[in-house]
């Protein structure tokens, strides 16, 4: 096989793994939504800044996917950031700053190996030496939200942490909007948008 069939072959595999995923995320969601809207409703506010959980926000769309890893190979997760429809319009648009009531909702998942998708590749693309991982179980939600007024000693954003639904103590607080201090020239927001529009969709990764 050349390099060329290898690669629109690649690409057709990871077109049908994304409409698989797709078609049951959002199966799985309109069964819970009206009962994940209720329980995010009651979540806890962070301390320092009182951010909540912001409700139905595994609807919004897809800022851009993230890897970190570390601890000697022990830390792997999956991060993807997430932004309501001002977020995602200031990332398409290039906007800085963001504008109020912009939020982003960073998803980490700890990132695992996929059997499955591994026996897969190697029977495809025999020698490749081609592996697959997954986010499986989630770690935490972190988010971020635009209020200029509210939050003008934290560089207009309001941080919070939560695991379980629960967020995180002040100490942990605390380090967010120092951590966050360096992307100052970019309204302090690392992620950068990981997919460009075509005519009116979003369809695929930039190179």
């Amino acid at each position: 096989m050349t390099l060329r069939a290898t690669a629109h072959a690649l690409g057709a595999f990871g077109i049908c793994g994304a409409i698989a995923v797709c078609t049951l995320y959002v199966t799985k969601s309109t069964a819970q939504s009206a009962k994940d809207d209720r329980a995010e409703a009651a979540t806890e506010a962070s301390p320092i800044y009182g951010v909540t959980i912001p409700s139905g926000y595994r609807a919004w769309r897809l800022i851009s996917i993230k890897r970190l890893t570390g601890e000697g190979g022990k830390l792997k997760q999956l991060r993807a950031q997430l932004g309501n429809d001002l977020a995602i319009a200031a990332f398409r648009e290039g906007k800085l700053p963001s504008p109020d009531s912009a939020i982003i909702a960073a998803l980490h998942s700890k990132e695992d190996s996929s059997d499955a998708d591994n026996q897969a590749l190697a029977t495809g693309f025999p020698g490749a030496g081609l592996e697959s991982t997954f986010a499986s179980s989630a770690v935490n939600v972190q988010c971020m939200v635009k209020d200029s007024n509210k939050y003008a000693a934290s560089g207009g954003w309001g941080f919070a942490d939560f695991t379980k639904g629960k967020p995180g103590d002040e100490a942990l607080h605390a380090k967010c909007f120092p951590c966050h201090a360096p992307a100052k020239d970019r309204d302090y927001v690392f992620t950068r948008y990981g997919l460009r529009p075509e005519t009116t969709r979003d369809r695929v990764f930039n190179a």
